[in-house]
């Protein structure tokens, strides 16, 4: 019986660290350029984002060598600031955007950056385990018109429509 239960458990986590086949996590990714603080620009609904507004993301370095998440963002409905804290870890090469992320416990999901502004990480696209998880980040509150439809353009090529996209209020 515990190997029953220790094969279901280990592949339903490992349902959570994969990334759809579609995508591909970025190369060449830096770290250090990475960290600092993010705004959400886009998502898709999810319980624990749902109702908020001005959401941001802030990387920082750890000491055990992982990253620190802190995830802001307003409840609209209460009238107040709700924050959560993270970390991540990456998954196989640190060159790599392919990372691990946790904000409960030991159960880690995927974060994998798809899309990244190379030359000045200005905007970033990031995936989950499946298409059920997407998100747009910018360094910058607001973004161009030509940004905001290439991020369109990339979520219907995963199948996603677009009136399912939740574009953040700041």
């Amino acid at each position: 019986m515990k190997k029953i239960i220790s094969s279901l458990a280990a592949l339903v986590l490992s349902g959570c660290m994969g990334y759809p086949a579609s995508v591909k996590p970025v190369q060449n990714f830096e770290l250090e350029k990475y960290l600092g603080t993010w705004y959400e620009i886009a998502r898709l609904d999810h319980p624990f984002e749902r109702g908020m507004e001005q959401v941001s993301a802030n990387y920082s370095l750890r000491d055990d060598g992982g990253v620190r998440v802190t995830n802001r963002g307003f409840v609209t409905a209460k009238n107040k600031w709700k924050q959560a804290q993270g970390k991540a870890y990456f998954v196989d090469k640190t060159d790599e955007g392919y990372l691990k992320v946790s904000f409960f416990g030991p159960f880690y999901g995927s974060y994998v950056i798809f899309e990244l502004d190379h030359e000045n990480y200005q905007h970033a696209f990031i995936i989950g385990p499946n298409t059920s998880y997407l998100w747009f980040l910018s360094r910058t509150p607001t973004v161009t018109p030509e940004l905001k439809e290439k991020f369109i353009e990339k979520a219907k090529e995963l199948d996603i429509a677009e009136d399912d996209l939740i574009f953040v209020r700041h």
